[in-house]
């Protein structure tokens, strides 16, 4: 049984205040009051940086519970435990003593427990007739139970807080990953708008998130983000506003006819003489012609298998072929001179026609090099180009059927 009076620890240990008010404490059970050992012991497992106490702390203290006859921590079942260091040396996986002590003391100072010694130090209980523990000297679990409430909170504390630092970085994570691929997008597309500074706005707030951001900093990096991401988004839907104004019905169709606005291309046009700057998309054509892109599909009929959703436009022919590219083992500074140079609609169909008489072809990306200073010296033209694959597909069409 434990008395009504503040214990004072054995020895050199000094009694401070804070220990005092622990032992008032724990006197105040409300009768009845229970706690399951194990339930509170992982509650404090979890809010163990609220609490104050470390792991090692709750190594000991799993040792100390294991002791505990009951598996629910009562006043009547009592509430004291008195193993000899060596005894709990041996439940802590052989704690050095030295260790254990120091532990013990923290989990007295975090008024997790209290100790409660015996004249000489020694713990031990004192049993009456029956066999009945009169008086027991060793460590009171009486916190555990008095402080269930506040250990529980301080698990639900922690867990709520880790929740939302998990959501916070599964926040940065989506930013940072539509950000980079959009930026890609508008470079890929020759969208208009300083996207090299956009770019070096994104990377200086990724790189400087720190390793271990807290709830705060992150909050500030997602605000950061998410006005980047809607800059982006406001850019390209500006760029794709301008780029099809009218967004009519028949952009939605797979095979579109010679009237769709978007199936005119002028695929001629004017280069400048050596040494000058060659413009991305030249404005004037010198001999403007228009193919509608179901011919150029009827020419190169191969492309459309390395579709995902199918070709309806000049966008999607544009994306197949930037990806077509990598499986001719064009490389990616090739192609991008060939839009350059060419035009990206251009070179999407040098692209189409080159798979289509891949067989026939040692060097994919030597060819598209040659046609592409062809095309800056004026002497291209992808017009013969396209009548001859429509012309031998027509040809092997015949013969297959």
């Amino acid at each position: 049984m434990e008395s009504g009076y503040a214990t004072t620890p054995f020895g050199r240990r000094p009694m401070t205040l804070a220990l005092v008010q622990a032992n008032a404490a724990s006197r105040e059970i409300p009768d009845g009051a229970l706690v399951e050992k194990w339930q509170v012991y992982r509650w404090l497992c979890e809010g163990k940086s609220l609490v104050g106490v470390g792991d090692r702390a709750l190594a000991v203290l799993s040792g100390l519970l294991s002791f505990y006859p009951d598996d629910q921590i009562s006043e009547e079942n009592g509430l004291m435990v008195f193993p000899s260091n060596s005894q709990l040396s041996l439940r802590t996986h052989g704690m050095p003593g030295s260790t254990l002590r120091r532990h013990l003391a923290e989990l007295v100072t975090c008024g997790v427990i209290i100790r409660r010694d015996s004249p000489n130090g020694k713990r031990f209980a004192r049993k009456g007739k029956g066999g009945a523990i009169e008086e027991a000297f060793g460590f009171s679990l009486a916190p555990l139970l008095t402080r269930a409430a506040e250990f529980q909170r301080a698990a639900e504390q922690v867990r709520a807080d880790s929740q939302a630092l998990r959501l916070m970085r599964e926040r940065i994570t989506l930013h940072r990953r539509d950000i980079h691929k959009l930026i890609e997008a508008a470079i890929e597309e020759g969208a208009p708008g300083d996207w090299g500074d956009v770019w070096r706005r994104f990377r200086a707030v990724v790189d400087a998130i720190p390793r271990r951001a807290g709830l705060t900093e992150l909050e500030a990096v997602v605000a950061d983000l998410t006005a980047l991401h809607d800059e982006v988004d406001m850019m390209l839907e500006n760029f794709m506003n301008a780029t099809n104004p009218s967004a009519n019905e028949s952009q939605n169709e797979r095979q579109q006819s010679d009237s769709n606005t978007d199936s005119t291309f002028v695929f001629e046009p004017a280069f400048e003489k050596s040494g000058a700057t060659v413009e991305p998309r030249p404005a004037v054509a010198e001999t403007p012609r228009s193919y509608p892109i179901g011919l150029v599909l009827k020419a190169c009929p191969e492309i459309a298998d390395y579709a995902v959703h199918g070709i309806g436009n000049w966008r999607d022919l544009m994306i197949t072929a930037a990806q077509v590219r990598g499986f001719l083992g064009v490389s990616p500074s090739a192609y991008e001179e060939a839009c350059h140079v060419m035009g990206q609609e251009v070179a999407a169909i040098v692209i189409a026609c080159i798979l289509q008489k891949a067989q026939h072809i040692n060097s994919a990306g030597g060819y598209l090099r040659v046609l592409t200073e062809k095309a800056r010296a004026g002497q291209f033209s992808v017009g013969p180009m396209l009548m001859a694959a429509l012309k031998a597909n027509g040809k092997t069409a015949r013969m297959t059927g």
